[in-house]
This record gives structure tokens, sequence and C-alpha cells, in this order.
């Protein structure tokens, strides 16, 4: 979430930058509840200190209403099929989510 919210805030800025002012927060998905709720709840526990210091700054950028995380389930997530071995079933799902068509197969 660290690498990813880092992103988010570039990208805003450089939006920023070509004259494309966002004032509503970016919606990050995540397929992690517990990512989530220690990521906007600032009480730590013994078991979360070691990932104490990465949620600093995706707490900091919550509160600032820069980014705004989300859940979504893994059968959702569309990036998946740019980063995980999946089945054609789940490919196929994704592709009409993200409107791909096969041109050798009309």
């Amino acid at each position: 979430m660290k690498k990813l919210t880092n992103e988010l805030v570039w990208l805003k800025a450089l939006l920023n930058d070509l004259g494309i002012e966002r004032t509503s927060p970016i919606t990050m998905h995540c397929d992690n509840q517990a990512a989530i709720y220690i990521a906007t709840n600032s009480v730590f526990h013994e078991r979360t200190k070691h990932i104490e210091v990465d949620c600093h700054k995706v707490r900091e950028k919550i509160i600032e209403g820069v980014i705004l995380p989300c859940y979504t389930r893994s059968e959702d997530q569309l990036a998946d099929i740019f980063t995980k071995a999946t089945s054609l079933k789940i490919c196929k799902y994704i592709y009409s989510k993200l409107g791909l068509v096969d041109l050798t197969h009309p």
C-alpha cells in the first residue's frame, strides 16, 4: 500500500502540474481487509509493530483526503491479469470487464 500511495501522490501532483485539479480522494482498491483496517486506524497492536513505519505515510494521506482505501474482492481485481497467473475462465471475465476483444476470433 505504501508504494501505491507514493505513486498516487505522484500522479496527483503530475495532474496538478498539467492543470487538472482533483479535489476528491483517489480510490485505492485493495483485496486485503486487514491492510485497510491497519492503514485507517491509528491503534497498533504488538503484532503489527513491524509494519507501523510503512503505515504512517498511507494513514497521513488518508487523513489528508488524498486517497480513500476501498475493499475489492480478489475475484474483481482487474489488475490481477497483469500480475498473477489466472485460468482461462478468469481471463475471459477480466477481458470483458476491461472491454478487450479478441480480434483473431470474432
